[in-house]
């Protein structure tokens, strides 16, 4: 990936969330562009958030970029034509998948230890 990423000090940045959940859906084989935002939508519905097509796009072109990702296109099942593009891994995608995955659960852990500490600080403990 481009540079080893850096915290800002708050919480996590929405793009580098979505990226996350791209990488684990592709270990998955059910990556392709409308579906994963259906599924994000669905996924995140309960907490609020509903990520944008603008933003799930970004986050992919920002992983092919990075070189973890490929568009490989593939006809749609029972469709003789129309094809839809799926991602998969590159060649080097899928160990530097892995280390992206491992930044981004110190990034979490570090974002839930300061959620955890503004709800006791400001509600008390529970």
């Amino acid at each position: 990936m481009r540079e080893k990423r850096t915290s800002s000090g708050f919480l996590l940045k929405q793009r580098a969330f979505l990226k996350l959940y791209m990488i684990t859906m592709t270990e998955q084989e059910r990556l392709y562009g409308l579906r994963l935002l259906d599924v994000l939508r669905d996924e995140f519905r309960p907490f609020g958030f509903k990520p944008n097509h603008s933003e799930v796009y970004k986050a992919l072109h920002d992983l092919i970029e990075d070189g973890v990702l490929k568009q490989v296109k593939r006809k749609k099942e029972g469709m003789k034509l129309q094809e839809v593009v799926y991602y998969t891994f590159t060649n080097e995608g899928e160990e530097k998948a892995k280390l992206y995955k491992k930044q981004l659960k110190v990034e979490l852990e570090r974002c839930e230890a300061m959620i955890q500490k503004a709800i006791r600080d400001n509600f008390g403990s529970k």
